[in-house]
Formats: structure tokens, sequence, C-alpha cells
């Protein structure tokens, strides 16, 4: 990226042509994931990680990839330590502890890509109904929904992303083009969805736990996932008008990723090849979408470590409906490599930079 010497990020000056990024909560998969991508990114330095329960030890003693990539030693979290630290801070923080501290950051000059739920509800009302109450509400009129390929202009300009979750991501992607031309029926959508694991986090949960996980799939939260109104915000604001849907989310036993078939009735005479060709109309400027041919549906392990969103669908003559089906890795473009592309539009960097990641094959 190139800019003049006292060009800075958030009103800060810096020196150096890289920006310094601090990782909030570097410990987790998502914190890890950040690191993994940023450590190798051209533009980036990473000068602060933090974690509370393993404060004053070394990444790289906590976890050899790491060795020979950096020196971090990992510290406590101190707002005043963050905002001297760097230009730019990822919160990998839990849900509510988000909100503490971002204020703080953007007070002190810096741009914030927050990857907890605090920030992606622009009610507070409807935070307080899934979530709880709300610790900094006056930001909510401010955050940027940071899903680049449906609010990339405003995502320039903003001093905070609020990171969308890992079910929306896919949901969204695949649903927006048809809500915007009107050609399904919004009040028919169904989501199914199916996550591995990792998406409920690196703590230890019961139903996580290998021997209640391995040989079975399970729904949860069925009816009230905490997702259900960020995707129906973002689905409501492509269709123009209100979007209520069915979602119904499962556990299955694999590491990472999220397979999301959606439904909805067709509002017009249409055929396959008008399904595959209104996705790759919504996508063809975007590098991170890939729409599968026909008859040729997402798979998880193509997307293993990438950001990349794939698509598939088909027009079913016998019922009406159009079928989506989106695959995403949960913690890429679910979580951290969604978060570093937001970071590259709201620094100025080429949008890919630092994310030409291949699929891990097996």
């Amino acid at each position: 990226m190139t800019r003049k010497p006292d060009e800075g990020f958030g009103g800060r000056a810096v020196s150096s042509p890289n920006i310094k990024v601090a990782v909030v909560g570097a410990t987790g998969y998502t914190g890890m994931e950040l690191l993994r991508i940023l450590l190798d990114h051209p533009g980036v330095e990473v000068s602060l990680a933090t974690s509370e329960k393993f404060a004053g030890k070394k990444l790289s003693d906590l976890f050899p990839y790491f060795s020979g990539k950096t020196g971090l030693v990992l510290q406590d979290l101190q707002d005043d330590r963050v905002v001297a630290s760097c230009d730019l801070a990822f919160s990998c923080l839990p849900h509510h502890a988000a909100a503490q501290h971002v204020a703080a950051w953007i007070g002190g000059g810096l741009k914030v890509v927050d990857l907890s739920a605090d920030f992606r509800l622009k009610s507070a009302s409807l935070y307080k109904e899934w979530y709880g109450d709300h610790a900094a509400p006056t930001l909510l009129r401010d955050a940027v929904y940071g899903l680049p390929e449906t609010h990339r202009e405003e995502i320039k300009k903003a001093k905070l992303a609020a990171n969308p979750g890992c079910y929306p991501t896919g949901t969204i992607l695949a649903l927006t083009p048809f809500l915007k031309n009107k050609s399904i029926d919004p009040d028919s959508i169904i989501v199914d969805a199916k996550s591995g694991v990792t998406g409920a986090g690196r703590s230890v949960v019961l139903e996580s736990l290998f021997s209640e996980v391995n040989e079975s799939v399970h729904a949860y939260k069925v009816g009230r996932h905490r997702h259900t109104p960020e995707i129906e915000q973002e689905l409501s604001r492509a269709a123009g008008r209100d979007v209520v849907i069915s979602f119904t989310p499962h556990l299955i036993p694999m590491d990472r990723g999220i397979l999301s078939t959606m439904y909805a009735k067709s509002l017009k005479k249409t055929t396959t090849a008008d399904v595959l060709n209104a996705l790759s109309s919504f996508s063809k400027d975007e590098p991170f979408l890939r729409i599968l041919p026909e008859g040729v549906f997402p798979k998880t392990k193509n997307v293993r470590g990438t950001n990349v969103c794939e698509i598939g669908g088909i027009f079913d003559p016998r019922t009406g409906r159009i079928v989506l089906i989106a695959a995403i890795d949960n913690l890429m473009k679910g979580a951290a490599s969604q978060a570093v592309q937001n970071m590259n539009l709201m620094c100025g960097f080429e949008e890919t930079a630092g994310l030409a990641l291949p699929s891990w094959i097996p």
C-alpha cells in the first residue's frame, strides 16, 4: 500500500509503511487463525496479542506453529495498552465483553474490527432481546455490518466493522441476489445449516466433547439461535421489507466448516440456469465468491482454510422452490479471514491482501 509517511489510520499518524494491529483474545480458535493470516500479511505488523489466561507466556511456547514466525509475548488486556500499541484492533472477545472495551479504543483513535455479536444488530432493543443489555449502545448507529460483498463502500469509511456471524455469512450471500430481484417469496425462506464443532469456541463445553459429538448429528437452539435476527436484519435490507425466516442449525462431527441449505418459493417462472445466472451476476466482481456449475454442489472440504464462499443451486420444478447451498470455513470466511478482508478495506490495502489461501487437501 502506498501512502505518505504522515498519513495514519483512525486519525493517528504512523511512520511505518505497515500498520500495527492488535489481536485481543488471541488464544481462541478465531484469534489463532487471525494471527496465522496476519503474520504473513504484506502490510501488517502484529504489535500486541492479549490473553487473560496465558498472559506472560510466549505465543510460540503455547502453539509451536508460531515458532520462528513471531516472538510475541501474550499480554493481559488493558485498554490504554491497546490504544498505545496499534492502529487497528481486532476484538475476539466474547459477546458483552467486546462492547465494554471497543468504545475506549475508538475514543483513542483506533479502527476496530469486532468479531463478537455486539455491534452486528442495529437495534439496541433487538440486541437486548437476544443477548441482554448492551454496554455501548451509542456505537450501534456508527458500526458497519462487515460483509464486504453487501457493504463494501460503507466498510471503506468505517471506524468500527462488525464482523458477521458464521451462519449468517453463507446464508446472506446466497439469498441476497434473489431477494434483491424479488424472485423469491421472502415469507417462504427455510435455512437448514450444519456446522463443525469449532463454532462453539475453544472453551470446554459438554456438548462439544468428542464422545458427545462423534458419530452423531443433532439440531440445537431450534427456533432461538442468536444468529437469527442478524440474518433477518440483512435479508430485510436486501428485500426492502421485513423478512422472517425459519432457521435450524445442526452440529456435525468435524472440526470446521458450515454447509447451509436454503429453500424459498419462486415468484417467477424460472430454471436452474436462471438461478445460476443470478448468482453469477451477483458474484462477477467478487474475489471470494465461487459459483458452481449446474449439477455441482458445495463441499466444506473445498473451502477449508480459505476465505471463499462456495455457492450452488437449482430450481425444483416439482415444488416450485429455489434451493441454494453455500459452504464456508466457519473460522475463516465465517470469522478470521473475513475480518482481515474488512481490515484491508478499512485501511486501503488490496481487498485480497494476505488472503490468497488455497484450500487444505485433504
